[in-house]
């Protein structure tokens, strides 16, 4: 199972492998993890890389809801970063399983908000 999803978004640089409508930037990082957190000590290079550019606040997105992102969303804060999830930028396969982690993330773990309140923050900060 892990070969079929290492392989799933196709082959060659990192930055060629992202949904071909997302708008990338030069100066984004592109990291492949190798557990289900992107936190984990020695399984992804992120946290090395978010440190060294004082990067403290991580916002997370994708799916699964309840498997990848609650896992890194824990360890990224156990780190030390701030974390927001994007509540309607996440999926699980079950709204309730979806939600038991936002209520989750919300009372330990992080912040919780929509999209446009992120895009609101983000525009604020510039």
């Amino acid at each position: 199972m892990a070969e079929t999803y290492s392989h799933s978004g196709g082959s060659g640089p990192l930055n060629n492998r992202v949904w071909p409508d997302l708008d990338t930037d030069d100066l984004d990082l592109f990291v492949e993890k190798s557990a289900f957190s992107a936190f984990f000590p020695g399984r992804c290079p992120l946290p090395r890389l978010l440190e060294q550019r004082d990067i403290d606040t991580v916002v997370i997105t994708g799916t699964v809801t309840n498997v990848c992102c609650e896992s890194s969303a824990r360890d990224a804060s156990t780190l030390g970063f701030r974390v927001i999830m994007v509540a309607d930028a996440n999926a699980a396969r079950r709204d309730r399983d979806h939600n038991a982690t936002l209520h989750t993330i919300y009372r330990s773990f992080g912040d919780v908000r929509p999209t446009s309140e992120v895009l609101d923050m983000i525009e604020a900060a510039e």
